[in-house]
């Protein structure tokens, strides 16, 4: 009976939102690719890519839609984050306009998403420290009043890049409904993720 839980495969539909220039794409790059494109072209419409990460016995295939940051797309997004078992809003750590930018993205899905929608906050680009303009404390407590869970990351050096896909994918599998306001917390690293597979195809 063990061996059939280990074969056991969720699909999962993610969509990744956020500010033009905040790293969506490169995080997703570096998660499906384990690579880092340092001048990354905009999206135009929306990407699609694939992952699978195994949880304990169980394994979860992300079926991840990178979505355009650009206003004039804007329209397009409910296409993709409708239905979506969870998504990530990315901001820029060095860019307020990103950070308010992301509140808005919230805002949206919390207005026209599935209610028990995975939300995660995703500060990117921890490793330009000294070009910080979003304070830490400042998005870890939007975070918590808004139930979303938290991580700052570097796609270019992978910090917790891996480590937001994966708690995403625990929570699938727990069945675990978006937290409530005040059940919002602040993630850290955690070695234990491992990647199964990797596939990906941009359109």
């Amino acid at each position: 009976m063990a061996a059939n839980f280990g074969n056991k495969i969720r699909n999962a539909k993610l969509v990744l939102l956020g500010d033009v220039g905040a790293g969506k794409s490169s995080l997703v790059l570096r998660f499906v690719k384990g690579q880092f494109v340092e001048f990354q072209e905009s999206t135009i419409g929306a990407a699609f890519f694939s992952q699978t990460l195994a949880v304990n016995d169980e394994t979860v295939k992300f079926e991840i839609w990178d979505t355009a940051g650009q206003e004039r797309y804007h329209s397009l997004a409910p296409m993709y984050y409708r239905g979506a078992a969870a998504a990530i809003v990315v901001y820029d750590i060095t860019n307020p306009a990103s950070f308010t930018r992301a509140k808005k993205w919230v805002q949206e899905l919390q207005a026209q998403g599935n209610p028990n929608t995975i939300v995660a906050l995703a500060g990117n680009k921890v490793d330009m420290l000294d070009a910080r303009h979003v304070a830490v404390e400042e998005a870890k407590t939007y975070a918590q009043e808004n139930g979303l869970f938290f991580m700052e990351t570097s796609a270019k050096t992978a910090i917790n890049v891996n480590d937001i896909f994966y708690e995403i994918a625990k929570r699938l599998l727990q069945g675990q409904e978006a937290p409530s306001p005040q059940a919002g917390i602040v993630l850290n690293q955690r070695p234990d993720e491992r990647m199964v597979s990797t596939s990906s195809c941009c359109s």
